[in-house]
């Protein structure tokens, strides 16, 4: 193998990890019902405080007695860690690396909210879809990138509007954050073309499917019962995203 990309996958790895051990602070502070505030304070009611104004960090109250909340930072860490990793290794040195690993702990996030609290926040949705189509932007005026800047555009139109076309057939079934989150996706995977459109869609799609069947088969939930699709549309886009920037 390049030493040059095995090089990059440990940098890249440990961008990954130093970025996770920020993030499980604003996954709990972020992990509120949408008419509440932001957690402001830990369980056992000290308020949050450490780096940009406490939203950043590892979850841990250090004043006694002391608590752990929100979710543990060695998985987060290790987790997005792989996830840089895996994409710099697909991706290799092509300028666009730098945006995947720069939404990589974004999407992280977004995915330990739903999970948490079943919802994807607009502080972090439209900022997402937002970073994406201009870090692109700019990537596509930058030599030896592989993708195209007016598909991703086309294909944030494409799955936005998708979701959004399900949103008002089932407004039950899926809430507008998810719309929100596939303007970002679509445009993260419209970047390689339809092909990756279509994949990331229906990889996500399969995963939330295979993941409701074993929840059914294990009684660990019910039928219409709500689950939240944010994690596995970010799985899917992932899924896509590694098999076509190694293809390309």
């Amino acid at each position: 193998m390049d030493p040059w990309l095995i090089a990059l996958t440990l940098a890249a790895a440990l961008w990954g990890a130093a970025t996770g051990t920020l993030l499980p602070r604003p996954a709990y502070r972020f992990t509120v019902d949408e008419d509440h505030p932001w957690h402001r304070t830990c369980p056992a009611g000290h308020h949050i405080t450490g780096p940009a104004n406490g939203w950043l960090g590892p979850a841990r109250c250090t004043a006694p007695p002391t608590c752990s909340y929100g979710p543990r930072t060695p998985p987060v860490a290790l987790t997005t860690a792989l996830i840089c990793a895996t994409l710099a290794l697909t991706t290799g040195t092509r300028p666009e690396l730098a945006v995947w690993l720069l939404l990589a702990p974004l999407g992280v996030l977004l995915t330990l909210v739903d999970l948490g609290a079943q919802r994807l926040p607009d502080p972090l949705t439209l900022p997402f879809a937002a970073l994406a189509l201009t870090l692109l932007g700019a990537v596509a005026l930058v030599p030896e990138h592989a993708g195209q800047w007016r598909t991703a555009l086309y294909g944030a139109l494409a799955l936005g509007g998708l979701y959004f076309l399900f949103f008002l057939i089932r407004p039950m079934a899926l809430g507008f954050g998810d719309v929100k989150l596939a303007l970002g996706l679509g445009a993260v995977l419209g970047w390689y073309g339809w092909g990756a459109l279509y994949l990331g869609t229906f990889a996500g799609a399969l995963i939330g499917s295979a993941y409701t069947v074993v929840a059914l088969a294990r009684r660990r939930a019910v039928r219409r019962q709500l689950v939240a699709l944010g994690p596995f549309m970010i799985a899917g886009a992932y899924v896509g995203l590694l098999l076509e920037s190694y293809a390309a």
